[in-house]
Formats: C-alpha cells, sequence, structure tokens
C-alpha cells in the first residue's frame, strides 16, 4: 500500500527581543493547520490584535511540514556569544 505523506502548515511570529538578558529570539507557536489558506487567514485575524501589530507581518512564518517524520535527526548544539 502506497499512501502519499500528509502535511500540515506551522504558524509561527518570530521576533526580536531585548530586554535586561540582551537581544533574543521571542518565538511563539500560533497554531497547526491543515492548509496553507488556514494559517493565512489566521494571520489575517491576528495581525491587528495586542502585540502582533507592533511588529510587521514578515514576523509570521508558514512552514510546511510532513507528519511522521523527524527534523532534528542529527542532534543539536548551543552556541554561547559573549559581548
Amino acid at each position: 500500500m502506497n499512501i502519499s505523506p500528509t502535511y500540515v502548515f506551522l504558524l509561527w511570529h518570530n521576533h526580536d527581543l531585548t530586554d535586561d538578558f540582551g537581544t533574543h529570539e521571542e518565538i511563539k507557536l500560533i497554531g497547526v493547520f491543515s492548509s496553507e489558506a488556514k494559517a493565512q487567514e489566521t494571520i489575517e485575524r491576528l495581525k491587528d490584535k495586542e502585540g502582533f501589530r507592533d511588529y510587521p507581518l514578515s514576523c509570521f512564518e508558514i512552514a510546511k511540514t510532513k507528519i511522521d517524520q523527524t527534523s532534528w535527526a542529527d542532534g543539536f548544539f548551543i552556541a554561547r556569544w559573549t559581548e
């Protein structure tokens, strides 16, 4: 049986945030959607809401992802910078 892969669309909001610890990325997973159109509709609903309206639309990102696929198969490392 050959089953084609199923995809979902992850909607993220990502922007730089400066606080007492420096500048870092502030990343929010808004939701997981069955279509890109539904993710885009959510951007339209959220873009003028408190917080979101303070950042450009480019801070929203839609990522198409295959279900049951490992995304970090090779592990990761943490890089720390000092200024």
